[in-house]
């Protein structure tokens, strides 16, 4: 799936597609294109090579370190490093927490978080999901108390991603008691190595140590940590959740991935043709490119509606209900076409090092704990219900 390009764009993407071929490290690409997890190190690696070049946050005002491109050059940005096979640049203090800054926080936040983020001196992590808070995020009970010029905070976030990263948190607290229980949370940066603070690990399905618990006993928070105004952190908490579920939309790597499977199913047979022509797997392949390429489109209408500064609303949601349903679908297609070959569940075949036989060509051996972690895709960052509910109620009044 292709757009068409001005002479101009076309340009841009043959500069991308230099800066990826000269300055990739084989070594990362390799990992991504086996769905392989990469380390911290090799996280922070890539995070450098992007900063250098200047294009780790293209999507800020240049007067912060953006690049002051155009949405079609993002978006050629965004689909050439999926087809790259590039890692992906980590999404909680750029994408997430920095709009959030640039709108609601003080100039002293600015001025001390934002390049901190580009240089990579902060690891960022979200606090917002809790037992039994996660979709009903309303519901809270992490609990920030005032102290002099402190907050304490008690409580326990969950599912917290790359938490045993991170040197740093942005949190949704209860520092209030309403009975619109939104009108009681503040939004506070923590420092992680607070006293205070213990981080347990969560294996995941696919055997991996990717989410955490994170528990909070008297933890001493400066005030100056407050983003914006004490009890209105419902109000921002909203704004960057719309850019997460954006960016969830993914539809550079669905690309990247469809490509990878349909290579699988043209080398698979099935009644003596390729898998890639049998009429019912052919059939939902079509569909698939069908809804990739009409995903491709609305998001960047989405996008394009608030390159001015404003933030997308529940159209976000629709964009992480059909990012994450299509991401999962793939991956089903793509088990689907190895067929046996994708039944062996080996969660070492993420890990770095691995050198096990590839039965079903490369990367199949990823395949299956690959498919589960994918699972969560329509839960996380809102499940796709919560979506729909918002979508129900914002665009169709019901």
């Amino acid at each position: 799936m292709d757009l068409s390009f001005t002479p101009a764009e076309e340009a841009f993407r043959g500069e991308v597609r230099t800066f990826y071929r000269d300055k990739l490290p084989a070594r990362l690409a390799g990992r991504v294109r086996l769905g392989q997890q990469l380390t911290k190190a090799q996280q922070e690696e890539w995070h450098a090579i992007l900063h250098e070049r200047g294009w780790l946050a293209n999507h800020w005002p240049e007067a912060w370190g953006g690049t002051g491109w155009s949405v079609t050059e993002r978006y050629i940005f965004d689909m050439e490093s999926a087809l790259a096979n590039a890692p992906r640049a980590l999404p909680f203090g750029i994408n997430m927490l920095a709009p959030v800054l640039l709108k609601y926080g003080s100039e002293a936040q600015k001025a001390h978080y934002l390049p901190r983020m580009l240089d990579g001196s902060d690891w960022w992590c979200q606090g917002y999901s809790e037992p039994g808070a996660g979709s009903d995020l309303a519901a809270l009970k992490t609990r920030a108390v005032r102290d002099g010029d402190h907050y304490v905070v008690n409580g326990q976030k969950t599912w917290t991603t790359m938490g045993h990263h991170a040197n740093m948190m942005f949190a949704l607290v209860r520092t209030g008691d309403s009975e619109r229980r939104q009108e009681g949370i503040s939004f506070l940066l923590i420092d992680m190595n607070s006293p205070g603070i213990e981080v347990r690990p969560i294996i995941t399905l696919d055997g991996e140590h990717e989410v955490n618990e994170v528990f909070f006993t008297d933890v001493r928070v400066p005030i100056a940590n407050l983003v914006g105004e004490e009890n209105r952190g419902w109000t921002y908490a909203k704004y960057l959740l719309t850019y997460e579920r954006t960016g969830m939309a993914g539809i550079g790597t669905s690309t990247a991935a469809l490509t990878w499977m349909k290579g699988i199913a043209a080398r698979q047979k099935r009644g003596g043709k390729a898998l890639l022509d049998d009429p019912l797997f052919a059939a939902r392949v079509a569909r698939a490119e069908i809804e990739l390429a009409n995903l491709s489109t609305t998001s960047l209408r989405v996008v394009a509606s608030v390159a001015g500064g404003g933030a997308p609303g529940a159209e976000s949601s629709m964009l992480k209900i059909k990012g994450t349903e299509l991401r999962q679908e793939i991956s089903d297609l793509t088990r689907r076409a190895l067929g046996p070959q994708a039944q062996p569940f080996l969660p070492e075949a993420l890990e770095e090092g691995y050198n096990g036989e590839e039965v079903g060509g490369e990367g199949s051996s990823a395949a299956a704990p690959h498919y589960f972690n994918l699972r969560k895709l329509s839960i996380f960052g809102g499940s796709n219900e919560i979506q729909k509910n918002i979508i129900s109620k914002m665009i169709l009044q019901l």
